[in-house]
């Protein structure tokens, strides 16, 4: 087992999928905004003109926000912020989704007090992952290198910003189907595995 997460004091998570369960509907979205399956939201979002960007997203937050209030804990997510908390370890949030709606759906899981509201980077503060632009925000403000850290999260797009911020790297996933070694350092099936490292 490894032991650096023993000692590491600087964690940053993904949302959705993360620290909570999977609730969006992905297909649904896409079909709502009139993208392409295999085309990503938000850089489709940002493709467009000004105008249809605008209607674009006014639609994507009336989806979110129902999202948002359907928010479900992952499995083992209390036990694991409360034991970074004793240990007084800095707990960041880096996430595709807006800090009003990532704000939300921690307030549903009464896990606000987790996170300090300059430490949740949304889409609205940063570039979205894959980019860095968060994590390197998060590493800023915490004034620490990206070796002292790891980025915690259930897709690609976390590992793939975290790897290239500098941060390990821990997939959470109880699908093998989704797996992406060279990008991953540490991978469990849940966050209920990963507390017993601590």
């Amino acid at each position: 087992m490894p032991g650096f997460f023993k000692c590491c004091e600087y964690w940053i998570f993904d949302l959705d999928g993360t620290l909570t369960r999977p609730v969006h509907d992905f297909e649904y979205i896409r079909k709502e905004l009139m993208i392409s399956p295999d085309e990503d939201i938000l850089q489709h979002l940002a493709d467009l003109s000004p105008s249809a960007r605008q209607e674009k997203t006014e639609r994507l937050d009336q989806l979110e926000h129902f999202y948002a209030l359907q928010a479900k804990s992952a499995p083992g997510v209390y036990s694991l912020l409360e034991s970074l908390s004793k240990k007084k370890c800095q707990l960041g949030i880096v996430t595709r989704n807006t800090k009003a709606f990532t704000q939300l759906s921690l307030s549903v899981l009464n896990l606000s007090a987790y996170f300090d509201e300059e430490c949740i980077i949304g889409r609205d503060d940063a570039l979205p992952k894959p980019d860095p632009h968060g994590i390197d925000k998060l590493l800023s403000l915490w004034g620490v290198s990206a070796t002292d850290s790891v980025m915690v999260g259930d897709f690609k797009y976390d590992l793939m910003a975290g790897r290239a911020a500098g941060c390990k790297t821990a997939h959470i996933s109880a699908n093998d189907d989704l797996q992406w070694p060279e990008l991953t350092d540490y991978r469990y099936t849940s966050l209920a595995q990963l507390v017993k490292l601590i």
